[in-house]
């Protein structure tokens, strides 16, 4: 905890996660880091699962454990109907391990060959798991998820990550993910509707644990805790959904 903000490790291989998770939690007293600033430099986690929430827990596990802190671990993928949900848990390297940005959207366009636009549908899905390294091991996650629908088109339109170039947006015009400006994006996004899931959750434990601070401060000596976290901490004020 630094300031009187509590330090939450992302764990996500998504480069867009950490600037959206920050603009949708800005309100919150915490300080949201990626895990090379933590770990250090490309830390690797070994991740399996058939799932995206499976993988998401396991993801959050893993980094929970390797950092300490709690610890907000996201899985994302394209689920296209016409391909039995693939490319889904292996979104990321479709076209082979290694594979690059263009080398998943030719394969996923290589695939749809044959599949007429209407059958197209498709959905980006965003999991998001909260871990806490002082939960009870018998105490699950929260675990949540948010969804957007849309069409795979025929070629790429716009500039952006992953298969945003692909993925039409249900419901706005034939505009490509990509080309959704950053307020639609926060309104419609898989990211931003899995955020909204998130907020009590987050609210909750910010509340829990800045909480245990303010406690601490009346109980313990203001040299024990330094007297920038004894001065600024304070709990967080209860939300109208919280009673």
């Amino acid at each position: 905890m630094s300031g009187g903000l509590l330090t939450v490790a992302l764990a996500s291989e998504h480069p867009a996660a950490l600037r959206e998770l920050r603009a949708c939690f800005a309100d919150l007293p915490m300080e949201l880091l990626p895990l090379h600033e933590i770990l250090g430099p490309n830390p690797k986690l070994v991740v399996e699962g058939a799932t995206l929430e499976e993988k998401a827990k396991k993801r959050g596990d893993l980094a929970c454990r390797a950092t300490a802190l709690v610890t907000l671990a996201e899985e994302v993928g394209l689920e296209v109907d016409a391909l039995g949900g693939r490319p889904g848990v292996r979104s990321t390297c479709f076209a082979h391990e290694h594979a690059t940005d263009a080398e998943n959207n030719a394969a996923l366009l290589e695939a749809l060959a044959e599949v007429d636009p209407p059958a197209r549908t498709a959905r980006y899905r965003c999991c998001l798991a909260l871990f806490d390294p002082w939960a009870p091991p018998s105490t699950p996650p929260p675990l949540v998820q948010g969804v957007c629908e849309g069409v795979i088109a025929l070629g790429g339109r716009g500039v952006g990550q992953d298969y945003e170039p692909l993925f039409l947006v249900q419901g706005h015009g034939g505009l490509s993910f990509a080309e959704l400006s950053d307020e639609l994006r926060g309104q419609l996004g898989h990211r931003a509707q899995a955020a909204r899931a998130m907020l009590p959750f987050l609210r909750e434990h910010l509340r829990s644990r800045l909480g245990e601070v303010v406690a601490l401060r009346h109980r313990t000596p203001s040299l024990l805790l330094g007297p920038e976290l004894s001065d600024r901490a304070s709990p967080l004020p209860k939300s109208p959904s919280s009673g």
